[in-house]
């Protein structure tokens, strides 16, 4: 019995021996975490932009428009094929353009058109989508540009869309 005594008496003491408190943060879970975060922001990021892509013409000296990032925004994109877009939709003709536009600014007090056109877009076709957003009623018409990128400016952030009218 004096046998197991002492077997006992030992295995207590294992038992009450425990490891050292480690110290160190464990940041394995935390880069994890981070990368699929980033992957999300990735893959989330292009589908926030607003409206269609446009590769806009670019200036020395253009006016900030805070306002064409706005959520009701209302925005017309003429692409280099001709096409015209209205936010996201489509439009088969010009005549169409007019008259969404008229029933937008229906209850608007700020009646206030962005062109986002393209810079190798024709100029007849955006003089002539400027001449039916005119026609609808638009008191404010702005055309969005990009800040021109100096060679002496190369570390400087891309802003945000901006233009004049």
């Amino acid at each position: 019995m004096a046998m197991n005594t002492g077997a006992a008496a030992v295995a207590g003491k294992r038992r009450h021996r425990r490891r050292p408190v480690m110290a160190e943060i464990n940041v394995t879970p935390m880069v994890d975490v981070m990368l699929v975060l980033l992957i999300i922001f990735m893959v989330v990021t292009p589908m926030l932009q607003k409206g269609v892509s446009v590769d806009l013409a670019k200036v020395n000296n253009p006016e900030q428009m805070p306002d064409a990032d706005k959520e009701d925004a209302l925005i017309v994109a003429v692409m280099r094929t001709g096409d015209v877009f209205f936010g996201n939709d489509k439009l088969q003709g010009l005549d169409q353009l007019t008259g969404k536009i008229r029933d937008r600014l229906a209850n608007k007090s700020d009646k206030r058109v962005y062109i986002r056109a393209d810079a190798r877009a024709k100029f007849g076709r955006v003089v002539e989508v400027v001449d039916d957003i005119r026609a609808a009623g638009v008191d404010q018409l702005g055309l969005l540009t990009d800040q021109r990128k100096d060679k002496g400016a190369a570390t400087a952030p891309t802003p945000a869309p901006t233009g004049g009218q």
